[in-house]
């Protein structure tokens, strides 16, 4: 029983939100007369002491004490005496670690953030170096239009900048204090629960005791922002091996960022980037993990609620480690633009410009121009050129109409340059997206 009771190993990561938490409600209680300032100094100032230990030789995993929480008040009984027992007035274990895992969970959100800034300031660092840069455009993997590389990387920041917004959602919606709801009903003490929740930094206390201790959908709400987060980083991650691999030639990644082969000296394996792979799929374990914990709880508190942590500390050691190794194999990597702009020339990836060309010079519908540059392409092949190659007499040949004006819109950079539009792969809108992206 002691070892199926016992949490201790597991939520003892959150001894300084629980710190912080016993000290501000101590303090409230202090002002409100409910203890005496003598005392409640006595005890903030015995909880600093127990704080400096667990800063100094780490948090035990002494089962016979449950949890953080009975462990952190034994130690504060042991350093100041039976004064401690004054600390608990007015509030119970459930409202005790709803506050200090809201507490938990803000901070992780805001770490997370924080190291998502970095991993954008990455993305568009090396999207301002390559706004101009041709490679291939793929869609079901197949060479479809020239784009630029900055404009590729652009379309992670616009996932990364998502994620990140949803992170601070999340952090809104939760940002209520439970302290005070004691273990369901309330207290009859005169709390002053908005002093607490001032002095967390929440914006207020919750508003209903029952529901402040028996949800834990804020932490589903974060688990779902990285779940969401990891499944980005899994396809650029999923990029970069593709793009490492010796048909793409892409990209060549750090020695900080891969490995050799156990056997093939030769090789230089992307596992980085596979691990943040791999990872995007335990994360995402964890959403259902507690999804399925909470579902079925009547209110209010159920021990099974003791099981939402272990999923939230795991996925934020994921979601850390998998935005620093993308954050440093996006800085490090050495892109090979040769080989991106070599293969952009050899996919007909500028046919859609032919047939474009025909709607706007020849006022030929779309899908009968659609139809004359498949013939194109299909004489290209033919010869063994690409579609800016084939002789004006062949082009001719398929329809008259078109001239040798159509030159100027089939080449790679041609054709990056025409597309203009509000979010299209222009040089210049890249370096635009980016100038907006800085808030310059």
């Amino acid at each position: 029983m002691r070892e199926i009771n016992a949490s201790i190993p597991f939520d003892k990561r959150m001894w300084r939100q629980d710190i912080a938490a016993s000290k501000a409600h101590v303090a409230m209680l202090a002002a409100r007369g409910v203890v005496a300032q003598e005392d409640a100094a006595t005890i903030s100032a015995g909880l600093d002491t127990v704080a400096a230990d667990y800063d100094a030789n780490g948090v035990p995993d002494d089962l016979t004490l449950e949890d953080i929480h009975m462990l952190t008040e034994a130690r504060l009984a042991a350093a100041i005496g039976p004064v401690a027992g004054r600390l608990h007035t007015a509030r119970s274990r459930n409202d005790q670690v709803a506050t200090d895992f809201r507490l938990w969970v803000r901070d992780a959100i805001d770490q997370t953030r924080a190291a998502l800034a970095a991993l954008d300031a990455a993305l568009l660092a090396r999207a301002e170096q390559h706004a101009g840069d041709v490679m291939p455009g793929f869609t079901h993997l197949q060479s479809a239009q020239p784009v630029t590389l900055g404009h590729h990387l652009m379309a992670y920041h616009e996932m990364i900048a998502r994620d990140a917004s949803r992170f601070a959602d999340a952090r809104a919606r939760m940002n209520l204090c439970p302290l005070g709801s004691a273990a369901l009903a309330g207290t009859g003490f005169p709390l002053d629960r908005h002093a607490t929740a001032a002095a967390l930094g929440f914006d207020g206390p919750t508003r209903n005791s029952l529901d402040a201790v028996s949800d834990r959908d804020f932490a589903i709400e974060y688990l779902t922002a990285a779940a969401q987060c990891s499944l980005h980083l899994s396809r650029l991650a999923e990029e970069f091996v593709l793009w490492a691999s010796q048909p793409f030639g892409f990209v060549a990644l750090s020695d900080q960022w891969s490995t050799g082969s156990s056997i093939m000296p030769q090789k230089r394996n992307p596992d980085a980037a596979e691990l943040v792979r791999g990872h995007a799929g335990r994360i995402t374990g964890c959403l259902v993990s507690l999804m399925v914990t909470m579902k079925g709880l009547p209110l209010a508190y159920s021990k099974d609620m003791q099981d939402d942590k272990p999923p939230v500390f795991e996925c934020h050691d994921l979601l850390g480690l998998s935005i620093a190794a993308m954050t440093g194999m996006i800085e490090s990597a050495t892109f090979r633009t040769d080989r991106m702009r070599a293969l952009a020339e050899s996919g007909y990836a500028t046919a859609t410009d032919l047939a474009d060309w025909l709607v706007r010079e020849a006022n030929v519908p779309f899908r009968e121009a659609h139809h004359i540059t498949g013939r194109a392409v299909a004489r290209a092949e033919a010869l063994g050129v690409t579609i800016d190659k084939v002789p004006l007499a062949d082009l001719k040949a398929i329809d008259a109409r078109i001239d040798d004006r159509v030159y100027s819109v089939l080449s790679v950079d041609a054709s990056v340059a025409s597309r203009t539009s509000f979010g299209g792969t222009a040089p210049d809108n890249v370096r635009a997206a980016i100038r907006a992206a800085r808030g310059e």
